[in-house]
């Protein structure tokens, strides 16, 4: 879903309220193409976000905590020389267009007092985010654009003069589809008009469209036309809106950029041993037939005065056999009778061990297996560097990465925070993101009397209910079974089996896989997966 004009207009209008004539006190880029400004402003200290993500470019007021590289970017840098301190003098949008301008008023390194521009061009594919002189000459952007000039390509390039993206004013297709619905026929441009114009006259409602509970689109007032199949979910500000919009789809856009060589490397090794167990199994099965080795070798053994050295088969009277049949029973021709006896014996007994072997390497293999798939669910949960980084460490402590090479000053390890959260009886509930948090929280900070939640047979977070001395509610063993549900590989697939249990009857084997544990006198219930309880519990 792309923020169209009309919805743009409306953030525009807020971000006026609440920004203009404010001061940029902080500057952070948390993604490689989204900047996050710090305002004290009309309406207190607020953040406003930036993206020039093609994916979905926006401007917005956010609550949201974002983690920030350690070493600020080079854009970032800029920002920061040319910005920290301006005055935020005004915000400006075309006519229906997915562009605005936040124009300040800073102050140069000599002291003097001099203008600059922060443009977002929130155009898909196109999308920029660029800073103005007060000349309106290019400083920087995000999007360097080389341009073509025989096909009159805009360049957006430093030092050259900044000049608007060729106007596009168009329906919004979800708006065009709604007036159609309502029997609006004709010349559609008055009604874009009337909305336009009510933006500023603050007549707007921000509406998140949902569709069986996930979000689909947003508008600036109700949309009617997919009736009861689409929730409409009205928000106090689009800024709240679209924080939720994002959220989710965010997230798991930066950890999947920053983790992707991990997830590739955990992917391959899964890949590798999914291969080596089945080719394990196959050999396993072949082991099943080793009577018959036996029994050939007992055969040639009592008939041996009837051999001669030389034969390649020979077919003699099976007495394994209930009706005593003929069987053909292949030779070495190389071999005396004698010695093709003893080398049916040898793969006999060869068949036996590699049974035992081989069970045992399948049972490890099968291990080594549930353990990677619980990595790559982790993967899904992380929420930053700092969470794909305790991966990688437990991942290089478990010998699936090689361990880098000894430097002159020795790496510092990362501890992430497990997932906080409030039931509605006020306790509190830790859910682990990873195998490393979910061992920290089950075997050493929870204590006896807390309880413990698990998705049944499928991977998923270690969920601890703080039960404070006391027996807990009801609800509160409800909504941490829910959140065990949302947290867990089945979280698409509807009610799931939860077993819980105190944390007392939970025990890790000795050698066990990080994350691996082992419980009885556990109860189970079955558990709706809710992402929206899941948000509304979280503790930020």
């Amino acid at each position: 879903m792309a923020l169209d004009a009309l919805c743009l207009s409306a953030v525009v209008a807020e971000l006026c309220s609440a920004i203009q004539g404010g001061r940029i006190d902080k500057i952070y880029q948390p993604g490689s193409q989204d900047i996050v400004l710090a305002v004290r402003g009309n309406a207190g200290n607020v953040r406003v976000f930036l993206s020039a993500d093609p994916g979905h470019p926006r401007l917005h007021l956010t609550t949201l905590d974002r983690e920030n590289p350690e070493k600020p970017p080079m854009f970032c840098m800029l920002l920061r020389k040319h910005l920290i301190g301006a005055r935020i003098l005004e915000l400006k949008q075309p006519y229906m267009e997915r562009v605005v301008t936040i124009r300040m008023e800073a102050t140069s390194e000599l002291g003097d007092k001099v203008f600059r521009s922060l443009v977002l061009e929130a155009i898909g594919r196109r999308a920029n985010l660029i800073l103005l002189d007060e000349e309106e000459r290019i400083i920087d952007c995000v999007h360097r654009v080389e341009g073509d000039i025989t096909r009159g390509t805009r360049q957006v390039l430093p030092g050259l003069f900044y000049r608007l993206p060729e106007p596009r004013f168009g329906i919004p297709p979800l708006i065009e589809r709604e007036f159609h619905f309502r029997g609006i026929e004709g010349d559609l441009e008055p009604e874009v008009n009337r909305l336009w114009n009510g933006v500023k006259e603050n007549n707007y409602t921000p509406i998140m469209l949902l569709r069986e509970g996930r979000p689909k689109d947003i508008s600036l007032f109700p949309i009617l036309q997919y009736g009861p199949s689409v929730e409409l979910r009205e928000y106090p500000s689009f800024g709240t809106l679209l924080d939720d919009f994002y959220e989710t789809r965010e997230r798991q856009e930066r950890t999947k950029q920053r983790g992707e060589d991990l997830f590739r490397s955990v992917k391959t090794a899964r890949e590798r041993t999914q291969r080596k167990l089945e080719n394990q199994r196959r050999e396993l099965e072949a082991t099943r037939d080793r009577e018959r080795l036996r029994q050939f070798g007992d055969i040639l053994t009592s008939n041996l005065h009837l051999l001669e050295k030389g034969r390649a088969t020979v077919r003699l009277q099976n007495y394994y056999d209930p009706e005593g049949r003929e069987v053909e029973i292949g030779l070495d021709p190389l071999l005396s009778p004698q010695q093709n006896a003893a080398k049916y014996y040898r793969e006999y007994n060869k068949a036996k061990n590699a049974e035992a072997a081989l069970t045992i390497q399948i049972k490890r293999g099968e291990e080594d297996l549930s353990y990677l798939d619980s990595v790559l669910e982790n993967l899904s949960l992380a929420e930053g560097e700092r969470d794909i980084q305790e991966i990688r460490q437990e991942l290089t402590d478990t010998g699936y990465l090689k361990r880098q090479k000894k430097s002159s000053k020795r790496e510092k390890r990362v501890s992430g925070k497990p997932m906080e959260f409030r039931t509605d009886a006020g306790l509190r509930v830790s859910v682990g993101k990873n195998n490393s948090q979910n061992d920290l929280l089950t075997t050493r900070q929870a204590t006896k009397g807390d309880w413990w939640f698990h998705t049944q047979k499928i991977h998923g977070s270690h969920v601890i209910l703080w039960t404070e001395g006391t027996e807990p509610d009801e609800t509160s063993v409800t909504q941490a079974a829910a959140l065990a549900a949302w947290f867990s590989q089945g979280r698409e697939a509807g009610k799931l089996p939860v077993d819980y249990t105190p944390v007392k009857y939970v025990k890790k084997p000795a050698g066990a896989r990080p994350g691996m544990v082992v419980y009885t006198t556990y109860q189970t219930v079955m558990a709706q997966p809710d992402e929206a309880l899941a948000k509304r519990l979280r503790i930020k």
